[in-house]
């Protein structure tokens, strides 16, 4: 299913991949113990700006700083809206 929504300039929208609810050793994490994402799919990007052509391109796994971007939520789902500079590494 497409999503209704295109960024604009330098901006992607990024589908975060679910926080861990187990460690290795089986031990399960409660949701006030839960890590912020740090990783995610790039789902809709932008046409970029004169001065920065985009990198990433939908369908790339992505890594984010921990406060980076803006929460939203469409169609029932959560997503960050940010800026390609704020993208650390595609993985």
């Amino acid at each position: 299913m497409a999503l209704n929504i295109k960024p604009l300039s330098d901006r992607v929208l990024i589908e975060p991949i679910a926080a861990e609810t187990k460690t290795a050793s089986g031990i399960y994490i409660p949701d006030t113990a839960k890590e912020k994402p740090q990783k995610g799919t790039v789902v809709a990007v932008g046409n970029g700006t004169k001065e920065h052509n985009m990198t990433v391109k939908i369908g790339d796994s992505v890594l984010y700083g921990k406060y980076a971007g803006t929460e939203l939520k469409l169609e029932g789902k959560d997503y960050l809206i940010m800026r390609e500079d704020d993208i650390l590494a595609i993985i």
